[in-house]
């Protein structure tokens, strides 16, 4: 079964504690018969995960909107508060950060809330609502103000478990701008993936600011209910402050990303600049060596000519010829290391 928690509440306080769904459904139905007049009590029925058949028979005993069950069955919902006549659908998204991974992880709780009851529908494990009826079983007071006393506790706890995914966020961030000063070449990646976490926490708290005005709005004027507005007030403004940081994250992001990029790219003109001079270095000492190898390649190239001693060779016989081979040798040697000298190559 689903049902982690049911119980009927009358003036605050917890009176009976069903062992089924039935049972609890069943108590509902006696008390609507046996109340003359107007009721404080309301049963809470916590669901984890339910199916449909159980939702199915919430629907029929609890009249609740076909709209909204079909909503509540298949989930993937937006944050919103819907109104069918006597009946309230509220959905929120709460989070939580998963540090290693870098990951916002975003749950769904719906809430029906009757004039008799409220139904908490959680799709993952997080958070635990039975801390938040404990707390509310610890204030009478606020408990006694029925379904509306819940949901205000419930996104009182969701809201306030943004906090720790808002420092995971910021302290991340802190680590990428280290890694972007100093030169880490992963950081575009992770600039990249902390922003798309960003906007998904930015799609769980955008949404409550509409759903905590339309409540605010009708808890403004109800003598009886000043300590719930107050309270929601008060989660109202923790939206606020969580929509300003994830605004500011999403900005900060964006800058860092282009800081980043402007980083890579002056560092990629200094490894262009530095591959320039060696290239220009290189290319100079290839410039000398190609000049000593010509001067010393002419004198060689006319040494193994007059070295082949054939018979009928001119100036074999010339007494002079050899040292005019000499001189020849030095003198292009010469002109040639003039030329490059000239040329600015030696």
């Amino acid at each position: 079964m689903s049902v982690v928690d049911n119980a009927v509440y009358v003036s605050g306080a917890r009176e009976t504690e069903p062992d089924s769904l039935d049972g609890t459904l069943a108590l509902l139905r006696d008390r609507e018969r046996a109340v003359d007049g107007p009721d404080d009590g309301f049963a809470w029925i916590g669901l984890l995960r339910p199916d449909q058949d159980e939702l199915d028979q919430l629907a029929r005993e609890l009249k609740l909107p076909a709209l909204a069950v079909e909503d509540a069955i298949h989930a993937h919902q937006r944050p919103k508060l819907e109104r069918y006549d006597d009946v309230e659908f509220v959905v929120l998204r709460p989070a939580w950060y998963v540090d290693e991974d870098e990951d916002v992880q975003v749950g769904e709780v719906h809430l029906f809330l009757g004039q008799d009851f409220v139904v908490t529908v959680r799709h993952a494990e997080t958070p635990d609502l039975s801390s938040v009826r404990a707390r509310l079983e610890q204030d009478p007071a606020l408990l006694a103000q029925g379904p509306r006393a819940v949901l205000y506790a419930v996104l009182d706890r969701i809201v306030d478990d943004y906090h720790p995914v808002v420092r995971g966020l910021r302290h991340d961030i802190d680590q990428i701008e280290t890694q972007v000063f100093g030169g880490d070449p992963s950081v575009s990646r992770r600039i990249y993936q902390l922003s798309r976490e960003v906007i998904e926490l930015q799609r769980a708290v955008d949404p409550l600011r509409d759903v905590l005005d339309g409540l605010l709005a009708e808890t403004t004027d109800d003598p009886e209910g000043v300590t719930l507005h107050r309270g929601l007030r008060d989660v109202a403004d923790h939206v606020a402050q969580t929509i300003e940081s994830a605004d500011n994250f999403r900005q900060l992001l964006g800058n860092i990303l282009q800081v980043n990029a402007a980083l890579v790219g002056q560092r990629q003109n200094e490894e262009m600049r530095t591959l320039s001079e060696t290239s220009l270095a290189q290319g100079e000492e290839v410039k000398k060596i190609s000049s000593w190898a010509a001067i010393l390649f002419t004198p060689s190239l006319i040494g193994a000519i007059y070295g082949m001693n054939f018979e009928h060779m001119p100036e074999l016989g010339w007494v002079y010829g050899y040292p005019f081979a000499l001189g020849l040798m030095a003198l292009t040697a010469v002109v040639l290391y003039l030329v490059f000298r000239k040329r600015g190559w030696l």
